[in-house]
């Protein structure tokens, strides 16, 4: 920032309330400027307002009512384009003077505009005006003439200035800026005026002229005021002369010859510009030549129509033209016409006139030749043309389209569409041209509603082209009815109302409504009346509705082709209420704890409980009595209620029904049925229980059946607890057993491990006392070693078997025999022999693979078995071998192998 002056200014004292002006102090500058103020320090710029303004013409900041805020020292701030950075003037300091403060006055105005303005066309205009005054005065800006402001028009800094952009004719006038406080008003006034540089309207361009012709240059330029307009022929001002004349920018030069050459200059201008269009002018003189626009070398022509030959050569001035057919002079006639530009018609063209023609072209300085051929063809006819058509939706057809032509002539077929093209590629999977060349017959596949309209045949060739057209109408299933809606609703009924959609060229016969709920799956039929909606007919009555349930309804039309896509859905309604009408289903009870009655059913659907406040009404009593007890259950989801009462005695039978009520008031009752009381926990511990070993996993516990009447109840069954010296009684497992049952087997047991166990009965109501603990301890478990070097010896069917003897270790349980598991590679099921011995013999059929394994036996239950042995079905005669064995499917060197040594055995 440039400062230019460092000097305070004079202060500027002012009473509050009192109007002031800081004058800028700056000299004005070349070009565009623009003027801020600063208060005391920058960056602190004054913001402008209604009581604040800076003038962009004069600079000045304007205080139309001094406040004490306004308190300080102002710098004007000068910007411009041309400078590098801005100017700032000397401080200006503003004071408070202290005898008094200024009173009210009208506003009087210090920036205004000039009496007369010229604004220039296309340009912004900004208008401004501030007056001082107390209190702070109200702006306002209007056209003297009344007519309202255009919208271009914008109002800027608390209405201190109008802008007018792209200021144009209608915007001249007398412009009135008002000023107004409580004290009065005061007025300032301003003419625009409009004015416009010229502008060309049609500029001239250059020209070839040939000699003893014409030239006519048309040279228009707009502006205000209106621009005169002047000639220079290569730089000099034009002399007019006879052949040379000027008529409102015009000019006009007759009887053209070679000295009139030249670069030609138009000149418009008025008081505030001047523009110019410069064009050359060449007057040129030649003989007729074709080189450059040669005559077509043929012309084909259907017989009947008009042919016109051009003859059109370069030639200054223009040629006259005359005409041979072969070597015969043509002149005018009946069908001969010789045109002024040079040309030759004839009409009604027969065969006869087919031919070579040619045109002789002559000027003063020369003559040149043209000629073209002219063949006649048979015209064109359509001899199949597509029809009117009526078809439904689906269906395929074929449009005919057949000609016939001149053989000389190709021809190709176009189909239209309601006036578009037909593009057969890319609609291909509907539309196909088909008949061969000479056909352009069109099969439509599959036709579709969009299909209707206006079909046209286009035939064209060289020479001609015909057209037919054909309407095809197709007809489909009804489109959706519009504006569903419910007119009407009772608890069980609603009017709906419809308006008819499109029919899709087929009368609708019947409507017919659906209805969707929160509780339906999906949209469902509805019954209706009347029963059957012709298609004359659009209200209808729903009926049998569930009172207070939310629906949405929807309709479909049909016609005789089928039913239609539905309508968009109603808005959705609400059913009234209603009493409720369906009681609750099964209903039924029991079980419970001692002195309860448990009654339960399945709670009402929302759909069907008709209304708000719904709930249940339980009735009961003893069977055999009169009096029901009742009470209410207000939930209508709850689906049970338990009395509770000491008098109830266990297992009594009740009669038990269950109402329903809502806010309408109460519905009916369920039937009867027949409900026990809670039973009664059974009181004795079984008695007789014992507990036995079975294995190193397995125990059994056994007990006697408890003494048990029907009067008491129903007896479920027995509870068993089970622990070990490592467990705590309260945190035993637990096995169950029915009521018929007098023992259990307890298994995945720790093998030599005492287990604790006790018995309890239970039934609905509760568990009876547990029984006396009894214990057992689980046997040691089965050897890991599993039989080894197990061998076998076939003869005939016999097999003969024999292994290691197992020995236990002394945490396992002692070999009591031996197990030989058997089994053929088709069979299911295992075979099981016994055996007290390292030894064993099978009699087996052998036809198949046989898989062999053996395992110890103790009472701690069955050992490790030995690696699975592989018997082939080829062991027929005699051979020996010994495991393990190829388990499953041995690969096909193994097998070659025992065939080898099988055969060597034999030998052997």
């Amino acid at each position: 920032v440039e400062n230019s002056r460092t000097k305070m200014r004079s202060a500027v004292s002012v009473r509050e309330g009192q109007g002031v002006v800081l004058l800028c102090g700056t000299p004005p500058r070349a070009g565009d400027v623009s003027f801020a103020w600063i208060f005391n320090e920058y960056p602190s710029f004054v913001q402008e307002d209604r009581r604040r303004f800076v003038s962009q013409e004069t600079g000045h900041l304007y205080i139309a009512k001094v406040e004490p805020s306004d308190v300080g020292n102002y710098t004007c701030v000068v910007t411009s384009p041309a400078a590098s950075s801005p100017v700032l003037g000397s401080p200006t300091p503003l004071v408070l003077r202290t005898d008094g403060v200024m009173g009210e006055y009208e506003p009087k105005i210090e920036v205004q505009f000039p009496e007369t303005l010229p604004a220039a066309k296309g340009s912004t205009v900004k208008l401004e005006c501030f007056a001082l005054g107390n209190p702070v005065p109200q702006i306002n800006w209007r056209r003297t003439d009344g007519l309202p402001f255009p919208s271009k028009i914008k109002l800027r800094k608390s209405n201190g200035m109008i802008e007018i952009p792209n200021f144009q004719q209608e915007d001249a006038g007398l412009y009135e800026c008002i000023t107004e406080n409580s004290r009065g008003k005061n007025i300032a006034r301003g003419r625009l005026t409009y004015y416009a540089k010229p502008h060309w309207i049609q500029t001239i361009k250059d020209v070839e002229v040939a000699v003893e012709d014409t030239l006519y240059w048309d040279c228009r330029a707009s502006g205000k005021p209106k621009p005169s307009y002047r000639w220079l022929k290569n730089g000099e001002q034009l002399a007019i002369e006879g052949r040379i004349q000027i008529e409102n920018g015009a000019l006009t030069i007759s009887n053209l010859n070679l000295t009139d050459s030249g670069r030609y200059q138009c000149i418009a201008e008025n008081k505030h510009g001047v523009i110019s269009s410069s064009a050359e002018l060449r007057v040129v003189a030649s003989a007729p030549d074709f080189s450059k626009n040669p005559m077509k070398k043929l012309i084909q022509v259907q017989i009947g129509s008009t042919v016109d030959f051009e003859c059109k050569p370069k030639a200054f001035p223009k040629a006259k033209c005359s005409w041979k057919k072969g070597g015969e002079q043509l002149h005018e006639s009946e069908r001969i016409t010789l045109l002024k530009d040079g040309g030759l018609r004839i009409s009604n063209v027969t065969k006869v006139d087919a031919g070579s023609y040619t045109c002789l072209a002559t000027n003063q300085f020369g003559t040149a030749r043209g000629s073209t051929s002219l063949i006649v063809t048979e015209p064109t006819r359509i001899t199949l043309a597509p029809s009117n058509m009526d078809v439904t939706v689906g269906e395929s057809v074929v449009l005919p389209c057949q000609v016939q032509h001149d053989p000389l002539l190709d021809i190709s077929f176009t189909w239209y569409f309601n006036g578009s093209l037909t593009d057969l590629q890319r609609d291909a999977s509907h539309f196909e041209k088909v008949g061969g060349s000479a056909s352009g017959d069109l099969m439509i596949r599959n036709i579709q509603l969009k299909h209707s309209g206006k079909y046209v045949c286009m035939v064209k060739t060289e020479v001609d082209s015909v057209a037919s057209a054909a309407e095809l109408i197709v007809r489909g299933s009804p489109g959706p009815p519009e504006h569903v809606r419910v007119d009407e609703v009772t608890d069980t009924t609603a009017q709906i109302s419809w308006q008819e959609g499109t029919d899709n060229h087929s009368p609708v016969t019947a409507y017919s409504i659906q209805a969707r709920t929160p509780f339906s799956v999906g949209w469902q039929r509805v019954t209706t009346v009347p029963d059957v909606i012709d298609g004359k007919t659009f209200t209808s009555t729903v009926v049998d509705l569930n009172p207070w349930v939310e629906y949405e309804f929807r309709v479909v039309a049909s016609n005789k082709i089928g039913g239609g896509e539905p309508s968009l859905p109603s808005e959705k309604v609400r059913t009234e209420e209603a009493v409720p009408e369906i009681p609750p289903s099964e209903v039924s009870g029991g079980g419970g704890s001692r002195s309860e009655l448990v009654i339960t059913w399945d709670p009402v659907p929302e759909e069907l409980q008709n209304g708000e406040g719904f709930g249940y009404v339980v009735a009961f009593r003893p069977s055999g009595t009169t009096t029901w007890i009742q009470t209410v259950v207000t939930s209508p989801d709850t689906p049970r209620y338990v009395f509770r009462n000491e008098s109830i005695l266990p297992f009594s039978p009740y009669e038990v029904k269950v109402g329903v009520y809502n806010n309408k008031g109460e519905g009916p009752f369920s039937a009867v049925t027949t409900v026990f009381s809670a039973e009664e926990e059974p009181s004795t511990a079984p008695a007789g229980v014992s507990a036995t070993s079975l294995s190193s996993a397995a125990i059994e516990v056994s007990w006697a059946a408890i003494p048990w009447k029907m009067s008491n109840g129903r007896l479920l069954g027995y509870e068993v607890r089970y622990w070990n010296n490592g467990q705590k009684e309260e945190s035993s497992n637990r096995v169950k057993a029915a009521g018929n049952e007098t023992s259990i087997k307890i298994t995945g047991l720790r093998s030599n491990s005492v287990y604790h166990t006790a018995v309890r009965a239970y039934n609905s109501a509760g568990a009876g006392p547990f029984s006396a603990t009894v214990n057992a301890t689980t046997k040691k478990p089965p050897p890991s070693q599993p039989p080894g070097n197990v061998v076998w010896n076939v003869t005939d069917s016999r097999v003969i078997l024999s292994w290691e003897e197992v020995r236990a270790m002394e945490n396992e349980s002692e070999v009591t025999g031996y197990k030989v598991l058997y089994r053929t590679s088709s069979q299911g099921g295992v075979n099981v022999l016994s055996t007290d011995t390292t030894t064993a013999e099978l009699w087996l059929q052998l036809k198949d693979d046989y898989f062999i394994e053996v395992r110890a036996t103790t009472e701690g239950g069955d050992g490790s078995s030995s690696e699975q042995i592989l018997i082939p079905r080829l062991a027929s005669m005699d051979a020996r071998g010994s495991g393990p064995s190829v388990l499953g499917i041995f690969s096909v060197s193994s097998f070659l192998a025992t065939i080898f040594s099988l055969t060597l055995n034999s030998v052997l």
